[in-house]
């Protein structure tokens, strides 16, 4: 995973991305469409039309980072919007990492009762 500070942001990219991009066109679209600072340390996240394959940008406040993954089987789960981002938890983020969809989780245990 990721070293990111606990008090850093995901934000997710929604829409499609060229993924020929590279971290400076990425951080100048985190910039121009996201409205946000690609140097404020937190994880930009953005995805290919195919969607198995997945790039992070991340300033960690010595140099730039860009981290891919790709699927080698299924899709990474989206947000359907065209336009715009979308705040992740870092659990989130772990889970679409995964190939998990991240938006509904099925929790698996509940207590039955209390004390």
């Amino acid at each position: 995973m990721i070293p990111v500070p606990s008090n850093t942001r995901v934000w997710l990219a929604v829409g499609v991305t060229d993924m020929r991009r590279g971290f400076n066109s990425l951080a100048a679209q985190a910039e121009q469409v996201l409205k946000s600072d690609p140097y404020s340390g937190h994880l930009f996240v953005f995805r290919g039309r195919r969607g198995d394959l997945l790039k992070i940008i991340w300033w960690d406040g010595q140099g730039a980072c860009l981290f891919a993954k790709r699927l080698e089987k299924g899709r990474f789960v989206w947000p359907s919007a065209s336009a715009g981002k979308v705040s992740l938890t870092a659990a989130q983020l772990s889970m679409l990492l995964e190939g998990i969809d991240w938006r509904m989780p099925a929790r698996t245990w509940r207590p039955l009762s209390t004390g």
